[in-house]
């Protein structure tokens, strides 16, 4: 069973930085990637990056290219360092288990998922 633990939301001012971290264990046979969502109140949840286990390749929304990066260490955590936040990065920002197989399709950018398992979720707030 995926288990997943975000850390490192927070208050930041827009223009400042957060540096999101996912640890993970237990991932099902068909996982093969990790991605980050957010959700911001009144909104649907939507695909901000994600990250190939095996060969690190990634995938990021255009509202955050350039801004957000994504990367994996060398055990089983994924990061997501945050860039010149704006107001409407504001939102909770949860960890997923990304499958090549289920019915429960995510998508970051142009790229389609499988996604088998939700983190509990952080919460990353802009304002000043």
């Amino acid at each position: 069973q995926v288990k997943m633990v975000e850390s490192g939301g927070g208050l930041v001012q827009p223009g400042g930085s957060l540096r999101l971290s996912c640890e993970f264990s237990g991932l099902g046979y068909y996982d093969y990637a990790m991605g980050w969502f957010r959700q911001a109140p009144g909104k649907e949840r939507e695909g901000v990056s994600g990250i190939n286990l095996d060969d690190g390749t990634t995938y990021s929304a255009d509202s955050v290219k350039g801004r957000f990066t994504i990367s994996r260490d060398v055990k089983n955590t994924v990061y997501l360092q945050m860039t010149d936040l704006k107001t409407e990065d504001t939102a909770m920002y949860y960890c997923a288990a990304l499958s090549h197989t289920g019915d429960n399709i995510v998508q970051i950018g142009d790229t389609v998922f499988a996604l088998d398992a939700w983190g509990q979720g952080t919460l990353v707030t802009v304002s000043s």
